[in-house]
């Protein structure tokens, strides 16, 4: 298989002789090998985990994004990707880095849903006159 893991801004890993790759969803652990039927799935903060021919497994650690299986070829899609050989500091790095949201993105995600309330209470409004 080819895997792609790509990044908003860049391609983080590609590689062309995978040989299984292990991804974490919202269902728990999902894995593919080269003939498995084609699929698309959501992928939460975890470990992915892929096997070359050549390299060995191979583990990284990735934010939420989108896996996207078309024949022999998979994408992954994330916002971030952290790489590395430990498997104990790639666990801390998703704790550390996708899990926790920082005190920014808790804010805008109040007053987003702020906005959002007081939208649906106006639209509610203006529908019963």
């Amino acid at each position: 298989m080819t895997l792609k893991v790509l990044l908003p801004f860049e391609i983080f890993a590609e590689t062309s002789t995978v040989a299984r790759i292990v991804v974490e969803t919202h269902a728990g652990s999902f894995g593919l090998l080269p003939h498995r039927l084609d699929c698309v799935t959501a992928l939460v903060p975890g470990i992915l985990t892929y096997e070359t021919s050549t390299g060995g497994e191979v583990c990284v650690a990735i934010d939420e994004g989108i896996l996207v299986k078309t024949g022999l070829d998979v994408s992954i899609s994330v916002r971030n990707a952290i790489g590395g050989s430990n498997l104990n500091q790639l666990r801390e790095a998703v704790e550390r880095e996708f899990l926790s949201l920082n005190t920014q993105e808790q804010s805008v995600r109040a007053v987003l849903a702020k906005m959002e309330t007081s939208f649906l209470r106006r639209l509610a409004e203006f529908h019963r006159e």
